[in-house]
């Protein structure tokens, strides 16, 4: 396991009971360098949405656990938000809720000329995500099955 998978999932053991006492789930928590800092993201949420209370709330407990088991050997940028709208769907646990809603898609490599797809996710398991989406040059739908291994990223879709 990479040092980056290890510092996430001790965090996130860290965080189960810090996020239940304060009444929000764990969404996601990532361990990232960007430039020459590294940060450490705790993505939260419940059902009628995360407020800058629960967050600080949040944030302060981990920051007091993190610092009480010292862990992490390097200097590193602690964050605690909402995962956002247009929130990247990285577990399955995510899809599943997110069955039936639009989402975007985009691959590592182009498919019939073309990165990105949006459509209402159908399905999923361990190996693909299917779509639906209109059809070209016509009115209907039609299904598409991706790998997820070619899938670089999927999150909601946007719609303003």
């Amino acid at each position: 396991m990479s040092k980056g998978k290890a510092a996430e999932n001790r965090t996130e053991e860290l965080l189960a009971p810090i996020a239940e006492a304060n009444g929000v789930e764990i969404y996601d928590v990532e361990y990232v360098k960007e430039g020459s800092d590294w940060y450490l993201r705790a993505y939260i949420d419940k059902p009628e949405g995360v407020n800058i209370q629960d967050c600080e709330n949040v944030s302060r407990a981990l920051s007091d656990k993190l610092d009480e088991e010292d862990f992490i050997e390097e200097a590193y940028i602690l964050e605690v938000s909402s995962p956002g709208l247009g929130r990247a769907l990285k577990k399955d646990k995510h899809l599943e809720k997110s069955l039936g809603k639009e989402v975007e898609l985009r691959l590592y490599k182009p498919r019939d000329k073309q990165k990105e797809f949006t459509g209402i996710l159908k399905a999923f398991d361990a190996g693909s995500v299917t779509i639906e989406m209109e059809a070209e040059h016509s009115t209907e739908e039609e299904e598409k099955v991706f790998a997820r291994s070619e899938i670089a990223l999927i999150r909601l879709a946007l719609d303003f």
